[in-house]
């Protein structure tokens, strides 16, 4: 790999320190060589950034609005048995290859498999795309060994459905023992690469026994591995734990040894003061998922709480930008504008958010140092054509941070840097043909279509049932 070098504006740490302008950045393998910011230099037409993360999403290339409607997570959960069954490869090629556009270098791969008895050959694809597209990955391992069909007592919802309907359904669930389940993540290391590494993914407590949870946390403190787990997502989720753990479940987490610094949870939505306090007491970070929270109707992250705590936040796309574009740089202006509040000091501060997208999402995905510009760490690198995003500025003087939060969008991303290779030039991913993978993507989605759409009845009579179920309180019995 040959060094390179670039000149414009250079936000070294963003929020944090303003730009440099007319600085070099130097780059010498997959590394930050030097910065060069004697005054006098060209090349303002570019603004220079460290890298975006994505703390949170589920690699799916198809876009779920292509086969499920937007709705409550409850009800939405058992339509996405719908996405037609496709290559892996493709599948996570082009999810990577689109946030690779939007500037993003690492992202944390929460897998949902589409064959669970296939999930080694699953990830073995997933690990394939993220070497070819070229970005960091971190693949949550799924894991899970309850409450299946609802949350709760099942027999309200055999009630709803119908004795033949709920047998069906239970016919359908591949139930897997927890050593089975922990022996996944060695087989799936044998995939790990510079780029590709390999964490516990429970896929949230409701969904996982608290015999599976001690396992994992054991599992986790003995190898180092992270754990990535969804928490509190909806206001269920969080009826369900107050009735099932009424000393509380974040409580009983930290008793079975879960809560550590190598933990993220992603959504928290529905997280309260003293638990956001015990969580930053452990070292543990949330992902907040603005767009797929509100597409959803789980609710508002506590951001506020977060920053009140010294809570570790992370910023995560969750494979549900709100124009379904993949589009990071909206993402995190999405969630500067809901959060920072109505006053005349913003709740949330720029360099908060900026920690959130640049540095702490990044921390869950790789051990590699970066997230900022200085010698000695990764050359992973996002530049913007600023000429392009600042063409009506009057100010020549303006503050190039607050332009990126006022109109950053994924167009003006011209190049994308990673470990000193450049897999977005011009605005184009480069590492591999996104175009035809997309298209071969598509192709294979139409033709298992028909295939999918024969159980349509039965997820349908299920996701009634479910409405019925949780508006009657079940899920709290």
């Amino acid at each position: 790999m040959q060094a390179q070098s670039i000149t414009g504006r250079v936000l070294t740490h963003p929020g944090r320190r303003p730009a440099l302008r007319g600085a070099t950045v130097a780059i010498a393998e997959d590394r930050i060589a030097a910065i060069d910011s004697r005054a006098g230099a060209t090349g303002d037409d570019l603004l220079i950034m460290p890298a975006l993360a994505d703390a949170h999403d589920h690699g799916r290339g198809l876009r779920t609005i292509a086969f499920v409607q937007d709705q409550p997570l409850e009800l939405w959960l058992p339509l996405l048995g719908r996405e037609p069954l496709v290559d892996p490869y493709h599948r996570a090629a082009v999810a990577f290859g689109h946030l690779a556009r939007s500037g993003v270098a690492a992202i944390n791969h929460c897998h949902n498999p589409q064959r669970l008895a296939s999930l080694v050959e699953e990830a073995e694809g997933v690990a394939r795309a993220a070497r070819d597209v070229g970005v960091r990955v971190a693949f949550a391992v799924p894991m899970r060994d309850r409450n299946y069909l609802a949350l709760g007592d099942q027999a309200p919802l055999a009630a709803a459905l119908g004795q033949a309907d709920f047998k069906a359904l239970g016919e359908r669930i591949v139930r897997i023992g927890i050593d089975e389940q922990l022996a996944w993540v060695d087989q799936i290391a044998a995939f790990e690469h510079p780029l590709f590494h390999v964490q516990y993914g429970p896929v949230a407590p409701q969904w996982c026994s608290d015999m599976l949870l001690e396992r994992i946390a054991a599992a986790s403190a003995a190898t180092r591995r992270r754990i990535h787990m969804h928490l509190f997502e909806t206001q269920r989720q969080r009826q369900w734990a107050d009735a099932h753990y009424p000393d509380g479940l974040i409580q009983r987490l930290d008793e079975i040894g879960l809560l550590s610094e190598r933990l993220t949870v992603a959504h928290g939505v529905w997280l309260r003061r003293d638990e956001c306090e015990l969580l930053a007491a452990r070292g543990v970070t949330v992902s907040v998922n603005t767009s797929s929270n509100l597409r959803l109707g789980s609710g508002v992250a506590p951001v506020r709480a977060f920053e009140a705590a010294r809570l570790s936040w992370a910023i995560g796309l969750d494979g549900m930008a709100f124009d379904d574009d993949a589009d990071a740089l909206r993402e995190m202006r999405l969630a500067w504008c809901q959060q920072r509040g109505a006053g005349l000091e913003p709740a949330l501060r720029r360099g908060e958010l900026c920690d959130a997208m640049f540095i702490n999402g990044r921390r869950t995905v790789t051990p590699v140092p970066g997230g900022a510009i200085e010698p000695g760490l990764a050359a992973d690198l996002m530049l913007i054509d600023y000429a392009r995003m600042a063409q009506d500025m009057l100010d020549g003087d303006a503050d190039e941070l607050e332009l990126v939060l006022n109109r950053g969008r994924k167009k003006y991303v011209r190049d994308l840097i990673v470990a000193g290779r450049r897999i977005v030039a011009d605005g184009k991913l480069r590492s591999i043909d996104l175009a035809a993978a997309e298209a071969e993507l598509l192709a294979q989605a139409r033709r298992a279509w028909p295939g999918t759409q024969a159980a349509d009845g039965l997820r349908h009579r299920h996701r009634h049932a479910l409405a019925r179920f949780y508006a009657c309180g079940c899920h709290r019995s």
